[in-house]
């Protein structure tokens, strides 16, 4: 996007006034979704973002800037604005700048640009009559086609130069129902850093008829009852509970501050020996994964918790700075717009030993939260409320009647002391978090687990 005699006039005006390190990340990502809604194919949605953000490091200072103004002109006004954050004398030149040659650990079979349109439409339409068809009282439909081609470029204080071009594409299906006094949906959307090929490999049928499926048996489900209780958590996006209450507090961007229940507890045990947790953003082609994160560190398979012991915290390079830490290849941002932090990739609770039929038998009384909705954190304390999408009450071991409005309470630091039984059943699924740096595709995941004791939150009166 730029040569590197730029980049280097770029740099050097950023350190002109005593910055340690400077950056800049340039990009282009080209988006474009397609939706068919109740069986009418939308107008297609297109965009393209491209810029840079420079930023400038001066040991514990962090300041950084945005432009569509990839000029030499441009990038160095820009340099020069933030620059005057300081005050002292340049200490640190860019004589030569050499590119880092990368290892792609995410192939693409078939480019999502070299597919027709119709052919993706085909596909959305397959989905969304398979699910209009399931049952008259599904009332609206929508199947969605996210496609993302992202390229960024990387130039830095320390002579290196890196380039990665990231493909990313999501199938979504959503079916409402409705019936006099009640209004429910069912949702998927599977994804993957990949390309058409991850789309063709996919049972679109079968996950619209589950979609459906859904929708319409939550329709005649009862109020969940309340109260403290063993939960059995389902594998694959239960994990967001992890990620939300967990995950964040181990980013660097709140350890380093000491706003994390965890900062400071490297060694010691934080949850149930049962617990291994891993954030790894170099699994092949997985929604979360990347060749570098946006610093241009290679990204990591990070063990975050070994049998209930803290390991390790999500690292980027400044708040590295702060711990006296390196990277730990965990800085992301959504876009050029953004200041790279600390973010999670693909982060699980790593499979155990039991069965999850095993798991779920060993409850005599209790909720089986299939599949988690949304919820909220605060990041600080861990404090989480998550709505169950699918819940059902546990009887003597067995999986009785499907509840609706079940919602999980509690503390992240709490909970994970609590996960007493793991099974061997590790998933993962596909969604969007936001936080400082704006919104990015990560995977959450976990096996089918039992917390010993959790409340839950529903209308349905006392557990009996």
């Amino acid at each position: 996007m730029i040569t590197k005699n730029v980049a280097i006039q770029v740099l050097n005006a950023a350190l002109a006034t005593g910055g340690d390190f400077a950056e800049i990340f340039l990009e282009e990502t080209y988006s474009n979704n397609i939706e068919v809604d109740s069986g009418k194919t939308q107008p297609p949605s297109s965009s393209i973002s491209y810029g840079a953000g420079i930023r400038i490091l001066n040991k514990l200072q962090s300041v950084y800037g945005y432009t569509n103004d990839l000029s030499l002109k441009g990038l160095v006004k820009l340099a020069t604005q933030l620059s005057a954050s300081f005050s002292g004398e340049q200490a640190v030149f860019v004589e030569k700048i050499e590119k880092v040659k990368l290892k792609n650990k995410h192939k693409i079979k078939t480019a999502l640009s070299s597919v027709d349109t119709k052919e993706k439409i085909a596909l959305l339409k397959k989905g969304d009559a398979t699910m209009r068809e399931f049952d008259a009282r599904i009332v609206r439909t929508i199947a969605v086609l996210i496609m993302n081609n992202r390229h960024i470029e990387i130039f830095n204080s320390e002579g290196k130069h890196f380039q990665d071009a990231q493909e990313r594409v999501r199938f979504v299906l959503q079916a409402i129902a409705m019936q006099p006094g009640a209004f429910e949906t069912g949702f998927t959307g599977p994804g993957a850093h990949s390309g058409f090929d991850f789309v063709e490999g996919l049972d679109v049928e079968k996950e619209a008829r589950e979609v459906a499926d859904l929708a319409i048996r939550k329709l005649s489900a009862k109020d969940c009852p309340s109260g403290v209780m063993p939960v059995v958590i389902g594998n694959g996006f239960g994990g967001v509970i992890f990620h939300e209450a967990c995950g964040h507090p181990l980013e660097a961007s709140a350890v380093s501050k000491g706003l994390s229940p965890f900062a400071g507890k490297i060694g010691q045990k934080v949850a149930h020996e049962s617990v291994t947790a891993i954030d790894d953003g170099t699994i092949p082609n997985a929604w979360g994964s990347n060749n570098i994160d946006d610093e241009g560190v290679a990204t990591q398979r990070n063990v975050l918790i070994k049998d209930g012991i803290l390991q390790n915290y999500l690292i980027d390079r400044f708040n590295g700075r702060r711990m006296k830490q390196e990277s730990t290849g965990a800085g992301r941002r959504q876009s050029y717009k953004f200041e790279t932090t600390s973010r999670m990739s693909n982060t699980y609770i790593a499979a155990g030993p039991h069965n999850p039929e095993d798991v779920i038998a060993s409850v005599k009384l209790g909720l089986y939260a299939k599949k988690l909705g949304g919820g909220s954190v605060n990041p600080t304390t861990g404090d989480f409320n998550f709505a169950a999408d699918e819940a059902y009450i546990i009887r003597d071991g067995k999986i009785c009647e499907l509840v609706k409005g079940a919602t999980l309470i509690g503390n992240g630091a709490d909970i994970i002391t609590k996960i007493d039984m793991v099974a061997n059943d590790l998933e993962r699924a596909q969604g969007m978090c936001g936080a400082a740096s704006g919104s990015i595709p990560v995977d959450v995941g976990q096996p089918t687990l039992r917390v010993s004791a959790i409340t839950v939150g529903g209308q349905g009166g006392k557990l009996q």
